[in-house]
C-alpha cells in the first residue's frame, strides 16, 4: 500500500509519497483536468489518497479519482492538525507530508470519498443558487424598509428596487420549479422526498436540504449519524469523578441544525405527538432549547424510519410500550 498525501489549493496541489526505493518524494501540480489526469495515471495499484479537505478545490480531484477507481479520502484540516502534537513551520510541501503521515498511521479509519451522483450535484446547485437569491431579495427588502423613516425618499429608487424584487421573486420561482422537475425525474429521489415532507414539520426546503447533504439518505444512511451531523447528538462530558452535563458538538452543519430546529418549531405546533412530547419535557424543567433539540433528534428519527420502512408517516400512530408489544406477540404465538 502507497499513500499519497495531497495538500490543495485552488490553482495548485502538492503531493507527497515513498517510492519503492524508500525514498520521500515531492511533486507538484497543477489543479486541473490534464495533470490530475497523468498524476493518477502514474500512481501504483495499491496506491491511497489522502487530501485535507478544502471544499470546492477537491471536487475535480474526487470526481477523477471515482472515474480511475483511485481511492481518495477527505480529511478535516483540524483532524489533522490535532493528531500529530505540537507542530512547528507550514509550507503546502510539508502540509502534504503531514497528510501522508496521517494517512500511514490512520489507515484503517479512513473513509474514502465519493462524488455526487449527477442528479444531485445538479440539485445542490440549484438549491445553493436559490439561497443566494433568497439572501439578496432579504437585503433589499430591509434597505426598502428602512428607507420608509427617511424624511425625503427617492422615488426612482423605490421604483428600481421594487423591479429588482420582482425580478428575484420570479426568479426564485423558476428555480424551486426546476428543482421539484428534478426530483420528480428521479424515482427514488422523488420517492423519498414525498416521504420525507409527508411528515408534519418537514417542509420542500428541509427536505431538498436533506437529501443533498445525505446523498439521498445513502452516505448518512443512519439517523444518528445525520443527527451527529447535524449537532443535535448530545455527547457524554465526564472525567475521573467530574460528571459534567452531555453537550453537543460545535463542528456540526449549522444550516442543517437551523432548518431542524424550524421543523421542529412547526412540528411543536401542528403536530399532536410532537406536542405532547415538548410539554412532557416541559414538564419535566428542561430548558427550551435542550427540548427542541430532542425534538429536532425525534424528527430525524422519523424520517430516516420513514425512508427505510417506505412508509408514508402516520399522525395518528401510537408507538406501544415495549413491554406491551412482547406481550401482544406472545399471545399471537399462543393462538
Amino acid at each position: 500500500m502507497q499513500v499519497y498525501g495531497i495538500d490543495l489549493s485552488k490553482e495548485k496541489f502538492d503531493a507527497n509519497f515513498i517510492d519503492a526505493k524508500g525514498e520521500e518524494k515531492s511533486l507538484e501540480m497543477k489543479n486541473a483536468l490534464a495533470s490530475i489526469s497523468r498524476f493518477l495515471s502514474s500512481v501504483s495499484e495499491d496506491a491511497i489518497l489522502c487530501a485535507e479537505h478544502t471544499g470546492a478545490y477537491g471536487d475535480l480531484l474526487v470526481y477523477l479519482c471515482n472515474q480511475m477507481n483511485v481511492p481518495i479520502a477527505l480529511i478535516p484540516g483540524y483532524t489533522i492538525k490535532h493528531s500529530m502534537g505540537l507542530l512547528k513551520g507550514k509550507s503546502d510541501p510539508l502540509d502534504s507530508k503531514r497528510i501522508r503521515e496521517y494517512g500511514e498511521r490512520f489507515t484503517d479509519k479512513l473513509e474514502y470519498a465519493e462524488y455526487p451522483e449527477e442528479n444531485i450535484t445538479e440539485l445542490k446547485q440549484l438549491y445553493t443558487l436559490r439561497i443566494q437569491l433568497v439572501k439578496q431579495r432579504k437585503t433589499l427588502r430591509t434597505i426598502d424598509k428602512g428607507r420608509g423613516v427617511l424624511p425625503m425618499q427617492s422615488i426612482v429608487v423605490h421604483n428600481h428596487i421594487n423591479n429588482v424584487l420582482a425580478e428575484l421573486d420570479k426568479e426564485i420561482a423558476s428555480i424551486e420549479d426546476e428543482i421539484e422537475t428534478l426530483i420528480m425525474a428521479d424515482q427514488e429521489m422523488n420517492e423519498n422526498y414525498e416521504l420525507v415532507t409527508g411528515i408534519i414539520g418537514i417542509g420542500p426546503v428541509i427536505a431538498t436540504n436533506l437529501i443533498i447533504k445525505t446523498g439521498n439518505f445513502k452516505i448518512i444512511d443512519t439517523h444518528r449519524r445525520a443527527a451527529s451531523y447535524a449537532g443535535v447528538c448530545p455527547f457524554p462530558n465526564t472525567s475521573g469523578k467530574m460528571v459534567g452535563k452531555s453537550k453537543t458538538s460545535p463542528f456540526a452543519d449549522k444550516e442543517v441544525k437551523t432548518l431542524l430546529y424550524m421543523g421542529a418549531k412547526a412540528a411543536v405546533k401542528h403536530n399532536k405527538e410532537y406536542k405532547l412530547y415538548y410539554q412532557k419535557k416541559e414538564l419535566e424543567g428542561k430548558p427550551y432549547f435542550l427540548i427542541m433539540n430532542n425534538v429536532s433528534n425525534k424528527l430525524l428519527r422519523t424520517i430516516y424510519s420513514v425512508v427505510r420502512n417506505k412508509t408514508p408517516y402516520d399522525k395518528d400512530h401510537v408507538c406501544l410500550d415495549p413491554r406491551e408489544r412482547n406481550i401482544n406477540s406472545s399471545t399471537k404465538k399462543m393462538a
